[in-house]
């Protein structure tokens, strides 16, 4: 057993550059796990926010419709009916009207904010995808050389581990809706 220590022992003084690119391949499998996370939690919540509109724009148009019939009773009334009836009936659908004018409104801006969460959700999950691919791809190249001993992959693991950590921090910072819509 000792033997076997020893020899392990002088195989890393011999690699000494190994040892720094088996550093790099830990730190990139850290950072993937970490954006491959906020990937996943992104994308269910661009899932709940999209939930959330649709029940929104779903309200909205049962009060359009409830809208639309009181309009019709409106109509109707100026058709048929004695003065004084009809005079209550409109009056009582005028209010109904301008209640439901009001409620649909205010529901339509709320369906169109929930719909902006939506699409700046989705934007960061994009984001994080890009760089969940790229640290990837960074931990493949550094792992690389390994089996090459070759300095140029862990090289081009770092440029690709940058990328992916920038674009996925521009995700956290705001810039996701640019970056994703230049990426798409």
């Amino acid at each position: 057993m000792a033997e076997l220590e020893i020899h392990h022992e002088t195989e890393h003084t011999k690699d000494p550059i190994g040892q720094k690119v088996g550093v790099l391949a830990a730190v990139l499998a850290v950072a993937l796990a970490i954006v491959t996370i906020a990937s996943h939690r992104e994308h269910t919540a661009a899932i709940m926010h999209k939930s959330d509109a649709n029940d929104e724009w779903a309200y909205y148009q049962a009060t359009k419709i409830k809208q639309h019939g009181v309009e019709m009773e409106e109509h109707l009334a100026g058709l048929i009916g004695q003065k004084e009836t009809v005079a209550d009936l409109l009056k009582e659908a005028v209010d109904q009207r301008k209640h439901y004018e009001k409620e649909a409104k205010e529901l339509r801006e709320k369906a169109e904010k929930s719909e902006s969460s939506v699409n700046a959700a989705e934007a960061r999950a994009v984001c994080f995808d890009i760089g969940e691919g790229l640290l990837e791809i960074a931990l493949v190249l550094s792992s690389l050389y390994f089996i090459s001993k070759k300095k140029m992959f862990p090289v081009m693991g770092i440029i690709a581990g940058l990328s992916g950590a920038a674009i996925a921090i521009a995700a956290l910072s705001g810039a996701a809706s640019m970056i994703a819509r230049l990426l798409m």
